[in-house]
């Protein structure tokens, strides 16, 4: 019913702008949703013939297209926060930004990205921050996991999402849960899928599927990871034929010399890391900045975004568009990266300064991209196994949210000469 009316009010609204010819999505503090505005912006680019402007620094990223009745309708379904304003605003609008001595820009959208989410099809004990954020963004994206990689499935996409998974073939260093249901299903998945293609160990298979992503990005594609599937993929990339897996998980010791050996010349983020061999300790190397070490609670556990050129560092501006620069933290199996263990060529996105740690890197290699963000979800601080998964209209103007749909959006703007 709501759909129905909508649009029959919608219409005479629509009328009295008529000689309005522009839409602004303001991306600050008076939009209602934010995330479903990148929900509406990827619905426009999907079916529609025209381009969208992402306006960098103006107004927390504000977007803006030329005005239709459709568009208008969606708005008000999705609950989204809209201006009608004259071609002749618009266009002082971009002039603005486009002005030399603003820290703003404007950047076409142009082909929605085709997504997929790298996820187990077993039973999953925990939500994935990305995919709830597409699913209430009303962003499609298909499923893939290690046969459709290994098939050489990936080059059907655009972009990329890494869901929480260990890619070093301990299944997760949850040793201890190794009695839960959902435990065993994923280790007898993953063994079933290694022995398909041949492979002694999971270790042997994860690796496999580490090289064909990383062929993936090398070749153009648009990775993104988040809480320990971005430290693992470096640590399986540097520790390619050696065994840095203990007997619990593969039937026999590691390598003791295996730190001395890593090659960091393979990873994309991190260097002179050491690993963590200790198979009862839920932790993968010396990379990930958590625990008592951090010193940090809830209360006081916040990281600052970085502010970019936007017209000579376009990339991470885009990542880090918001209505927020002060951003508070949450915890993940990988919460933060020590910053001394990050390559000097790595893009820092966000940062706690005073913990010395990365929150949110950013880099490129080959012809394509990658992006890193700590923790597992930005609105439930201490997510445990099991748990019910974040209402996420709840959190509608969720800043940390954000940063994930960023990164969605990048890979439609219109190409052309980076600085990053």
């Amino acid at each position: 019913m709501k759909r129905i009316i909508l649009p029959l009010i919608i219409f005479f609204s629509f009328l009295s702008h008529a000689k309005a010819n522009q839409l602004l999505i303001p991306m600050d503090d008076s939009q209602k949703d934010h995330l479903k505005s990148y929900g509406l912006v990827y619905w426009i680019l999907s079916n529609y013939d025209t381009e969208v402007d992402w306006l960098l620094n103006y107004r927390g990223g504000s977007f803006m297209v030329p005005v239709t009745q459709a568009y208008i309708n969606e708005c008000v379904i999705r609950n989204i926060s809209y201006e009608v304003i004259s071609d002749a605003d618009g266009a002082s609008i971009i002039s603005f930004v486009k002005n030399p001595d603003a820290n703003m820009d404007a950047v076409k959208l142009q082909k929605p990205p085709k997504i997929a989410v790298y996820t187990p099809k077993s039973t999953q004990p925990w939500d994935d921050a990305v995919t709830m954020a597409l699913t209430y963004a009303e962003i499609k994206y298909d499923k893939v996991f290690d046969e459709d990689v290994l098939d050489g499935k990936l080059p059907e996409y655009d972009w990329l999402h890494l869901h929480h998974e260990d890619f070093t073939g301990q299944f997760g260093k949850f040793i201890r849960m190794r009695g839960q249901s959902w435990y065993r299903q994923q280790k007898l998945e993953a063994e079933t899928i290694a022995a398909k293609y041949g492979y002694t160990k999971v270790s042997q298979l994860k690796l496999s599927v580490v090289k064909k992503i990383q062929e993936f990005v090398l070749g153009g594609g648009y990775m993104f990871a988040m809480c320990n599937a971005t430290d693992t993929y470096d640590i399986a990339l540097a520790a390619e034929g050696l065994d840095i897996v203990e007997s619990p998980y593969d039937g026999d010791g590691a390598d003791v010399n295996a730190d001395s050996k890593l090659d960091y010349s393979q990873t994309f983020a991190f260097k002179d890391f050491s690993l963590v061999y200790d198979p009862y300790v839920v932790e993968f190397s010396n990379i990930d900045h958590t625990g008592q070490e951090r010193g940090l609670v809830q209360q006081n556990d916040y990281f600052n975004l970085f502010e970019f050129s936007a017209k000579w560092d376009p990339v991470p501006t885009m990542l880090t568009q918001n209505h927020k620069n002060l951003i508070q933290g949450f915890m993940g199996q990988t919460t933060a990266y020590k910053k001394h263990l990050i390559k000097p060529e790595v893009v820092i996105l966000a940062e706690n300064r005073e913990q010395e740690e990365a929150r949110y890197i950013h880099g490129t290699a080959g012809k394509g991209f990658w992006t890193f963000y700590g923790g597992h979800d930005p609105e439930d601080y201490q997510h445990y196994v099991g748990e019910e998964p974040t209402d996420l209209n709840l959190h509608p103007n969720s800043a940390g949210y954000r940063l994930i749909l960023n990164n969605v959006l990048f890979p439609a703007a219109k190409k052309k000469k980076l600085k990053t």
